[in-house]
């Protein structure tokens, strides 16, 4: 028999600084539980860009709208909206990730099934008289 070989533990140094963050924006959620989650949602949507805070603003006014029913609250630091205590849908601002347009992503807690497959993340470029007609029929749908 060899000589035994110790453990080490190996640390996962894989995740990007966004990711890092979100993670502890979720602590921090956790660590706080159920406070005031439609201020916390518009104190988020008050400190992002200003493209993202536009778009945050429009879509939370359309959620509320098409859903009131429809609770709002952090979730990985990104507005969410939840029913019976499960998120339903969420903001991703587009400074969250670094990505080129933030983005309206629904749950599986959603009522958007089409068939085998359907869409659930919706790239908002440009909140158009239609695009929020749209948000506003996906919303209602899904809130279902």
């Amino acid at each position: 028999m060899g000589p035994m070989k110790s453990k080490t533990k190996k640390r996962y140094n894989e995740f990007t600084a966004e990711e890092k963050s979100a993670m502890r924006d979720r602590v921090r959620e956790l660590k706080v539980g159920d406070a005031d989650g439609e201020t916390e949602v518009l104190e988020k949507i008050a400190g992002m860009s200003k493209p993202d805070r536009e778009a945050g603003e429009r879509i939370h006014a359309i959620i509320k709208a098409a859903a009131p029913s429809l609770s709002p609250r952090l979730w990985y630091g990104m507005p969410a909206y939840t029913k019976n205590g499960k998120v339903l849908c969420h903001f991703q601002p587009a400074e969250k990730f670094k990505t080129r347009y933030p983005t309206v992503n629904f749950s599986d807690q959603a009522s958007l099934d089409d068939g085998d497959v359907w869409p659930v993340s919706y790239a908002v470029a440009k909140l158009t008289p239609a695009a929020e007609a749209k948000l506003s029929a996906l919303v209602k749908k899904a809130a279902r």
